[in-house]
């Protein structure tokens, strides 16, 4: 039941929240925090996005006429603009862009039969193209490599390849599947990164002669890729809480999980509205107390009043 739990904290229930505390624990974003954790500046930040917050200073002003319903949220102080202005700067942007990479992955597996419109990228010379790993598929690989484009994806787990040449965490391969090998016969790089969290991931690439470092760099700036293409449409992000690269990755990367949930949503709840009509609807409802389903429901017009007729019409001659 969600008696008296407003739109916003239904919409962070959408969250996966033991993900996001596993995120946490491996970035070690918690360490040394004493008032302001991970989860309080992601619930605080998710209040800013559809609330039109426009700077730290605004979100300290607008909390507290909020209380009960940043109750349900789990809020249990004030909120400091200069402890909030700390951890956008400080704290890893990873632990959220981690956390919007999840949601994103799970959205994708429920829109699935929709399609992504992968086909409409057109192979040019001399590109680089960076490709998240749900996007494998060989054959298309191979069609970039044989217009002269190069690219970088993750690998999956299931690789199945053999080394033809190796060297420290780089190594030459050739795919062992049939399907797999037929789709891609050529030779691949295969290369081993380790990220700031210790983590260990698997590149595939078809360029030779650039540095592993610079490969793993490329792929990295992926997100910023896909972020900055999505946002424009979606996120209304009018002003960024403050300059350094760390606070606007924040930001974005929290707006995300504020929204991809709506994606979710419309899937388990089906309303009649579309994915971007829900977009609009949120900022203008976050703090109203009903369900979720109601909220997306089409109101019925008001009827015209049964008011008596003899009213005077202020225009009539």
């Amino acid at each position: 039941m969600n008696v008296g739990k407003t739109l916003l904290a239904q919409v962070m229930e959408f969250l996966l929240w033991k993900t996001f505390h596993r995120i946490v624990a491996r970035y070690r974003g918690d360490h040394g925090a004493r008032t302001l954790t991970c989860a309080g500046q992601l619930r605080c930040m998710a209040f800013a996005q559809p609330a039109y917050r426009e700077s730290p200073r605004d979100i300290e002003a607008a909390l507290p006429a909020q209380a009960a319903g940043l109750y349900h949220m789990g809020f249990r102080e004030p909120i400091r603009r200069s402890t909030l202005a700390d951890a956008n700067e400080r704290r890893d942007w990873f632990i959220y862009a981690g956390l919007a990479q999840r949601l994103i992955v799970q959205a994708r597996k429920l829109y699935a039969e929709e399609g992504l419109g992968l086909d409409l990228l057109i192979p040019e010379a001399g590109a680089f193209c960076v490709i998240g790993r749900g996007y494998v598929d060989f054959a298309r690989l191979c069609a970039l490599h044989q217009a002269g484009a190069f690219f970088a994806i993750q690998a999956k787990s299931n690789l199945n390849a053999r080394r033809l040449y190796s060297a420290p965490s780089d190594r030459t391969i050739v795919l062992n599947g049939f399907y797999s090998g037929q789709g891609y016969p050529q030779h691949l790089r295969r290369i081993r990164f380790k990220d700031q969290s210790g983590k260990r991931l698997v590149f595939l690439a078809n360029h030779f002669r650039l540095d592993a470092a610079t490969v793993c760099a490329l792929y990295r700036s992926r997100w910023q890729a896909e972020l900055f293409k999505w946002i424009k449409p979606h996120l209304p992000i009018k002003r960024f809480f403050g300059i350094s690269a760390n606070t606007v990755k924040t930001q974005i990367s929290v707006a995300v999980p504020v929204y991809v949930p709506a994606a979710l949503i419309k899937k388990q709840l089906k309303p009649e509205a579309l994915l971007h009509t829900l977009l609009q609807i949120l900022p203008v409802t976050v703090f109203e107390k009903m369900a979720l389903a109601q909220a997306l429901t089409p109101r019925q017009p008001i009827e015209k009043s049964s008011i008596s007729d003899n009213q005077l019409n202020l225009f009539e001659v």
